[in-house]
């Protein structure tokens, strides 16, 4: 039997959790967030951002290929609802 990589193991823990290979980077930002850099990802062919937070500044991967394991989530927006995807985990592929 095969020995299960760290994201099978993520995948079969955690229902929602979706992972994504070579994803192209079309624009990446980042933003202070108290002692926190938030980095917010768009994915060609997506419209939808992927958002992940850092303790440091990240490289910039406009232009990369990445590949993301993130879930679903909604946030709230001066009283509107935002469709938005949590990374849990990101590696440059």
């Amino acid at each position: 039997m095969a020995k299960k990589s760290d994201v099978e193991k993520l995948l079969d823990k955690h229902e929602n959790l979706t992972h994504s290979e070579e994803l192209v980077v079309v624009s990446h930002v980042q933003r202070k967030d108290d002692d926190w850099f938030m980095n917010t990802l768009l994915v060609k062919g997506t419209e939808v951002p992927f958002k992940f937070r850092r303790r440091k500044v990240y490289k910039n991967l406009t232009g990369a290929r990445v590949n993301l394991t993130y879930y679903p989530m909604k946030e709230e927006i001066a009283g509107m609802e935002f469709e938005a995807m949590k990374v849990v985990r990101i590696k440059v592929s």
